[in-house]
């Protein structure tokens, strides 16, 4: 059966990039209607946006969708992986400014909310995206791919100059409360030399050592260190559960993504969609449930360090 939260939970906080402050609230919504956001600050128009892969526009370092309105909002990879890594199908996200905030940099509040809340089961069959055929990407030096897979399984490989960082590497199938056990705490990072390049642009202005991972060469700036070795890579694994959950539905199928980003996971998405014969949409069978993230997590494993 599908999902939706049991109950409206409420976030505030400060927008990575934009550095305004924001309030959320992720509301249950009913079958099949999928994930929505609505921004409550635009009075005058179209102001829904449905968090689907053709909604989203090109962008290294967020995802940020947009409606036919060209009203946006931003960097919506965190809470859409913590939606799909809980099993939750269905939800109304109300949200007063143009980026959802980055809280603590990872999921895991997002997650700590929605298992405390609950979750209420909908009187519908659930559907899922079954891989066909091999789908991939190349964008230079990065590339992405899906193969058919009887489980939703990531391999994510990373490669940084920095020491701190440096080549990672780590495979994961996401059944069950994989995400929550594994990923679901790991923050976002970047390098101290492109603080202030971003700065420039406009970005990261919300940005601190409260919300993200610092790395300067061999060195951790952040007071507290890393909460796993090898944090980045499982970031990159976060935020690639969140892009693939722009599908619409839980995908079945095992991607792999070799320096890939946000921009990289959703020229995916859209090469698997426009591709005839590479996905199906099916009844999720019962023996297909065990496998799908979400299914019996409890909050008790969400990592004691977040």
């Amino acid at each position: 059966m599908q999902n939706t939260v049991n109950s409206i939970l409420r976030f505030r906080g400060t927008g990575l990039h934009s550095g305004r402050s924001i309030s959320m609230e992720i509301r249950p919504a009913s079958a099949n209607f999928g994930i929505w956001f609505r921004r409550r600050d635009i009075l005058i128009g179209d102001a829904m946006i449905p968090a689907r892969w053709d909604m989203a526009e090109q962008s290294p370092l967020c995802t940020r969708i947009v409606n036919h309105a060209g009203v946006s909002v931003s960097t919506i990879e965190h809470v859409m992986a913590a939606l799909a890594g809980c099993g939750v199908h269905n939800a109304l996200i109300e949200i007063d400014g143009p980026e959802v905030p980055i809280l603590d940099g990872s999921s895991a509040e997002f997650v700590r909310a929605i298992l405390a809340g609950g979750l209420q089961s909908i009187h519908a069959p659930l559907h899922v995206f079954e891989v066909l055929r091999p789908i991939e990407v190349v964008r230079g030096d990065a590339r992405a791919s899906l193969v058919p897979s009887k489980r939703f399984h990531i391999d994510f490989e990373i490669d940084f100059d920095d020491a701190a960082i440096g080549v990672q590497r780590k495979a994961l199938t996401l059944s069950n409360g994989t995400f929550v056990r594994e990923l679901c705490d790991s923050r976002t990072f970047c390098r101290k030399a492109d603080v202030e390049s971003m700065h420039a642009q406009g970005l990261a202005l919300g940005g601190t050592l409260e919300n993200a991972v610092v790395v300067d060469g061999a060195s951790v700036l952040n007071p507290g260190g890393l909460r796993h070795t090898d944090e980045a890579v499982r970031h990159k694994m976060l935020d690639a559960v969140g892009d693939l959950a722009l599908a619409g539905a839980p995908i079945m199928g095992a991607y792999t993504g070799i320096r890939a980003g946000h921009a990289t996971t959703n020229a995916l998405l859209r090469a698997l969609f426009t591709t005839p014969g590479a996905v199906r949409l099916i009844e999720c069978a019962p023996e297909m449930l065990a496998h799908l993230p979400g299914r019996g997590v409890h909050a008790s494993e969400i990592p004691a360090v977040a």
